[in-house]
Order: C-alpha cells, then structure tokens, then sequence
C-alpha cells in the first residue's frame, strides 16, 4: 500500500511541476520490481483526475489525505477479486465508460503488483 502511495504521490508531483510522470512512476516502482506498473497506475490516475483534480498529499505527508484512501481500496479490491465493488467505487466518481475504462487499467496495476509479489492487505479482514 506504501508503494502504491507513494508512487501516486510522485505522479501528481510531476503533474503539478509539468514534467512527464512515468520517469517518477518508474523509479518508484523499481525498488520493488514493480516497474511493470507504470502504465496501468498512470492511466488509472489520469482517469481519476479526468473529471476534477486529485487530492493527494505531499511525497512526505505523514497521513492519508483527500482521495487517497478511496484509491488504496479501490487498488485493493482490484487485485483481490471483489471486483463488483472495485467497480462501484470507480463508478462513483466516473460514471460511464470512463468508469469502466478505468477498471481496466485497475486491474491492470493489480496484476502488475501481484506479479511483482506484491499483494495488498484484505480490507475486511480487519
């Protein structure tokens, strides 16, 4: 989950500062080897983004801030299975085939992190 917000973070950095975000997505991902990732999270933020701008915080904010717990399930659900509410939250924020295209390029990243042997943590189990 650290990764995944962390790699977020660095994403909307670059956007902020105008400078292409995969090079920062990238970095990120390899110490990890998550690399693979990129794209998919990539297209998953810029659909997020699509509608209004994302809320994340700073790459050393200590807490969860604006949209970032809603993107942590979503990731999570994702990669996990229940994928009808993966789905469900995207539809929230982007309804239509934005939403759907999103859920592609979602479970795209969680292929790509579990892969990489990375597995997000059950977010019922707790």
């Amino acid at each position: 989950e650290r990764l995944l917000l962390d790699a977020a973070r660095a994403w909307a950095a670059a956007c902020h500062r105008r400078e292409p975000p995969q090079p920062a997505l990238r970095r990120l991902l390899a110490t990890e080897s998550a690399e693979a990732a990129a794209p998919t999270l990539e297209a998953m933020l810029r659909a997020l983004a699509a509608p209004h701008p994302l809320t994340l915080g700073c790459p050393l904010c200590p807490r969860l801030v604006g949209e970032e717990p809603p993107l942590l399930l979503l990731a999570t659900l994702a990669q996990r299975g229940p994928r009808r509410e993966a789905l469900a939250c995207l539809l929230s924020r982007l309804p239509g085939r934005a939403g759907y295209d999103a859920m592609a390029a979602a479970i795209g990243l969680g292929a790509a992190f579990r892969a990489a042997g990375l597995v997000f943590a059950d977010p019922w189990s707790r």
